[in-house]
């Protein structure tokens, strides 16, 4: 535009030089000037439009990036709220979840505790079961205990007694030990055992003289000792009896060398029958099983044997 105004300045100068006065001459070239004045001020006022165009399109594209990042982090934001939201919504599901298996936990808690509290009550019910069952025990065992005491006191009462016996039987029957007599303690009792040659004649049961002596001595210690129960035993060798004659055989006269020791007893001294028993095992509870001349020799002999009265002991131990 400005170099179109100078274009038409230049033709139209001097045709106006030429053809108008001085006057119309001044005050074109007044006008021209202010023409010049104002292009400059257009073109100043067209460079600031410029600028000012420059700027807003800068700001136009600053706004426009901003705008691009604003809706970048709009739409980054609305990513992490819906991310947000469906984080809530889980963690509702699981706090409904944890709930609801709270609930059944405590609940589990709630029973376990309930059998736990009916196993104590057993566990005391059965404890106390097993207490009293201590207790009866313990008074069981005490009176039991104070039985074992008093059976004690009363066997080592039969102990000395048995003592005291062989010692009674020894010294009555001095003159006749080891002379086919001993006398000893066995299982509690005292054996006076008597061989053959002591008491009989071979094959015979009657007591002779030198026997009968022995007898009488042990006749009145058993007297001077009443609570002795006495079992008389006789006993033979393996060797058959003779056929034909009044005792039959080993047996027979086992038995019959027994009684006859006991009606002797009862001749010399006052002994209550009830005290005696007579019995006969043959050969057939030998002290020697051997089959020679020195063992059938031992094994024909007669046993005593003396035994405490037991009574006191039965009655302890609850027996008739």
């Amino acid at each position: 535009m400005n170099r179109f105004l100078i274009i038409l300045l230049a033709f139209t100068v001097p045709a106006a030089t030429s053809c108008v006065s001085s006057r119309k001459f001044k005050a074109l070239e007044a006008s021209n000037n202010s023409c010049i004045e104002e292009r400059a001020l257009l073109s100043i006022n067209l460079e600031v439009s410029q600028e000012k165009v420059a700027g807003y399109t800068r700001a136009n594209n600053q706004l426009r990036e901003d705008t691009a990042r604003l809706g970048r982090h709009q739409r980054a934001t609305n990513e992490n709220l819906q991310s947000l939201i469906r984080t809530n919504r889980q963690l509702l599901e699981q706090n409904e979840n944890l709930t609801a298996g709270h609930a059944i936990e405590t609940q589990q808690a709630l029973n376990r505790l309930k059998q736990a509290q009916d196993d104590l009550l057993r566990r005391e019910d059965l404890l106390r079961q097993q207490e009293h069952s201590a207790n009866e025990l313990l008074r069981t065992v005490s009176a039991k205990e104070a039985r074992v005491n008093e059976l004690e006191a009363i066997l080592k009462q039969q102990e000395q007694a048995v003592i005291g016996l062989r010692k009674t039987i020894s010294d009555a029957l001095l003159g006749f030990e080891g002379n086919g007599l001993t006398v000893n303690i066995r299982q509690g009792k005292v054996y006076v055992s008597l061989e053959e040659s002591l008491l009989f004649a071979s094959g015979s049961a009657t007591v002779d003289r030198r026997g009968e002596s022995a007898l009488r001595e042990l006749a009145k210690a058993l007297e001077r000792n009443p609570d002795i129960n006495i079992m008389i035993e006789g006993h033979t060798d393996d060797v058959p009896l003779r056929a034909g004659g009044a005792i039959r055989d080993n047996w027979d006269l086992s038995v019959l060398r027994a009684t006859s020791i006991v009606r002797t007893l009862q001749r010399h001294g006052n002994i209550n029958p009830q005290r005696i028993i007579a019995a006969g095992r043959g050969e057939f509870s030998p002290v020697d099983p051997a089959r020679t001349t020195e063992a059938r020799r031992k094994n024909r002999r007669t046993e005593i044997i003396l035994t405490p009265n037991l009574d006191p002991l039965f009655q302890i131990l609850g027996m008739p």
